[in-house]
């Protein structure tokens, strides 16, 4: 007697489970990683006062820069992460195997020098913006306790955790977008003037140019963003081929792409509102020169001007940005120059290891702010020294860029993943404009 197969179970369909608005954040956020957390420490205390200055002094006279810009800093920081994802080395790292020493360090040395800088022009506009909230407090002990928590939190906490934190922190730049659509803005003008260059090249205006290509296509961030893709790598134990390269899909390369995409228009669109709301509060209203953080807080007066005290709910509102935004790039830019630093010396680096693990790579982020602390004891402008910090780094970035350019090229180094056309169109187009820029304004001068 033939047996019948049981008959089998009818299928059911499994339940749809519907994910709650947390875990669907979540999920959205997974995608944002270094190229997110870059853009947004892209508009560092040095990107705000430079934009805002620009809105001031020019009012819509820069806006095309934000055009301009965002294609170019795309294809920098793309060359970066795609440096790091196939390399899985850090950029100071990579030009050490490829280029001879007489071209790596002097370009550590030039980014060192303009991260100090710049980390301390940003401790300082830290603390003179907690002083709007605190007039009572010194400067120096504020700068001194920004320094010292920056300090903390990088060696101290985890980079998973660390991460984290500095998503969330990027929340501070809305208050310029917010501001601009609590004021009359003429967008049909506001339009035309990001779409059609209308500015003098004069000396002044030529700073501000190279100040706001300086603190878009800012040095610290190529190191920072090629080192922490090879962080991630590590951070998830992703496989490595036999020559120690990393293992990964063209899935997560086009991941990364979108990452430093959204991060980079995020930080245009900021920086854009950030011109806007300076030409339409400050220019219009008289002030063509930010000479303090008071001045520069009279920019948000509009998103607070319903509430009793609106003077003051600015000050905080900005200084609460600045703070937040301080507390994201400076440990990116004190990050930055470590990983340039290790990278070079090949010692073990990464914020993913521990202060006992990679002892050096700390003590380079504990030395690096604490020197840019010691710029604030010498007298000079907070608001004028973030605007500076922007041009030097305009400047710097020229040599860098040319190198990014030639290593995301070379077959021998990036392989099957050596940058397209468009890769190389803006890489050229980013180094021939910047260099451009700086030259003309060394000109200016002479």
């Amino acid at each position: 007697m033939i047996e019948l197969p049981p008959q089998a179970e009818p299928i059911r369909s499994a339940p749809v489970v519907h994910a709650s608005p947390r875990r669907r954040l979540s999920r959205a956020l997974r995608i944002f990683g270094p190229g997110v957390i870059t853009g947004a420490a892209d508009d560092d205390p040095s990107g705000i006062a430079t934009y805002s200055q620009a809105g001031a002094q020019f009012a819509f006279g820069t806006l095309w820069t934000m055009l301009l810009t965002l294609p170019l800093m795309i294809a920098v920081q793309e060359a970066c992460t795609r440096i790091g994802a196939v390399t899985g080395k850090g950029l100071a790292a990579v030009i050490r195997d490829a280029y001879p020493r007489a071209v790596l360090i002097p370009v550590v040395f030039l980014v060192a020098a303009a991260n100090t800088f710049n980390i301390g022009s940003d401790i300082g506009a830290m603390a003179a913006s907690a002083q709007l909230l605190l007039p009572d407090a010194p400067v120096a002990v504020l700068a001194i306790g920004f320094a010292l928590v920056v300090v903390l939190l990088e060696v101290f906490v985890s980079y998973r955790r660390y991460m984290h934190l500095l998503k969330w922190l990027a929340v501070a730049l809305f208050a310029y977008v917010a501001t601009a659509f609590l004021v009359t803005v003429p967008w049909a003008e506001a339009l035309q003037a990001t779409l059609i260059p209308r500015l003098p090249l004069t000396r002044d205006s030529l700073f501000v140019i190279v100040a706001i290509l300086g603190t878009a296509i800012s040095p610290y961030l190529f190191f920072w963003e090629t080192s922490n893709v090879v962080e991630e790598g590590h951070s998830q134990r992703r496989a490595e081929n036999p020559d120690g390269t990393p293992v990964f899909s063209s899935g997560y390369l086009r991941r990364l792409r979108i990452d430093t995409v959204i991060g980079m228009a995020f930080s245009s669109v900021v920086a854009w509102f950030v011109i806007l709301v300076g030409a339409v509060v400050l220019n219009a209203g008289g002030v063509t020169t930010i000479v303090s953080a008071a001045d520069a807080a009279k920019a948000l007066i509009p998103l607070v001007h319903t509430f009793p005290n609106a003077g003051f709910l600015a000050q905080a509102v900005f200084a609460v940005g600045v703070i937040g935004i301080g507390l994201m790039s400076v440990p990116v830019l004190a990050g930055s120059t470590s990983y340039a630093v290790a990278e070079t010396f090949r010692w073990r680096e990464g914020l993913s290891r521990r202060f006992s693990q990679a002892r050096a790579f700390y003590a380079v982020i504990i030395l690096g702010t604490g020197l840019g602390l010691l710029l604030n004891f010498v007298g000079l402008n907070p608001i004028y020294a973030l605007v500076l910090t922007a041009v030097i780094n305009g400047i710097v970035a020229v040599p860098l860029i040319f190198l990014i350019a030639r290593v995301s090229t070379r077959r021998q180094i990036m392989g099957r993943h050596v940058g397209g056309i468009w890769s190389r169109i803006g890489l050229w187009a980013a180094f021939a404009i910047m260099g451009a820029a700086a030259i003309a304004l060394a000109v200016s001068y002479l």
